[in-house]
């Protein structure tokens, strides 16, 4: 059952569901969509996750019970229908090591696999993107292998290399840039994620497929990717 909350003056949260569903993303997808070629100027942003969308909008502009209508007429509409997949395909390059994936190792040892399984595990999955957020540019990806999960770490490093790729449970994502995190990296991807500069700031919706191409060493170099001597 869809439910609404006012935030602010400013700002609806709309709830779809309350526990994660895969099946829910594309029909988030589908209406963040829509609400933004309805509504072009008169919001501020729409921000979609698990299960929720948080729109902030020009209240002298549009008001709250008219975007409340707008989705609940949407909803009524789509969700005993099946909502296809309308995200794109990305693919993105990963360089497997140690020397970039310090939890690769460790990983593999705690789940009885060998450093080649794991890599396999991840690279041959399909992910779907189920929300935008912590940083600009990180996408949460679901679901990574049962096979491969692993908690975030009790205490998070203080500094991660851009691109690093990590897990977190049944969660993996790319970190777009250096910054503090928790969770399990295993690799790292040498395409840049997220410039200010550019339209689109990222490559990111929800709701695309995202798959990830095992790359050697000197392919990762020369696609731009750095080698970090020193982890924090």
């Amino acid at each position: 059952m869809i439910r609404f909350d006012s935030v602010s003056e400013t700002c609806l949260m709309v709830h779809l569901a309350d526990e994660i569903d895969l099946s829910l993303t594309p029909l988030i997808g589908r209406l963040v969509s829509q609400l933004q070629a309805d509504f072009p100027h008169q919001l501020i942003e729409v921000v979609p996750s698990y299960t929720s969308i948080l729109i902030h909008f020009h209240p002298d502009q549009i008001t709250e019970r008219l975007l409340r209508e707008r989705i609940s007429l949407c909803h009524s509409q789509w969700q005993d229908k099946p909502v296809s997949a309308v995200g794109k395909a990305i693919e993105l390059p990963v360089y497997y090591h140690p020397e970039v994936g310090p939890d690769l190792i460790p990983l593999a040892e705690a789940k009885g696999l060998s450093v080649e399984e794991v890599i396999a595990r991840h690279s041959q999955q399909t992910y779907t993107v189920c929300a935008i957020g912590f940083a600009p540019g990180f996408a949460f990806l679901a679901s990574v292998d049962e096979a491969i999960a692993m908690p975030r770490h009790a205490e998070p490093r203080l500094s991660l290399a851009p691109g690093s790729v990590g897990i977190a449970d049944r969660q993996t994502a790319v970190y777009p840039a250096q910054s503090p995190g928790g969770w399990q990296i295993i690799g790292n991807c040498p395409k840049p994620l997220f410039n200010p500069e550019r339209e689109p700031m990222t490559p990111f919706t929800v709701g695309d497929q995202v798959r990830f191409q095992p790359v050697d060493r000197s392919t990762f170099k020369s696609l731009g990717g750095k080698i970090w001597p020193h982890w924090k």
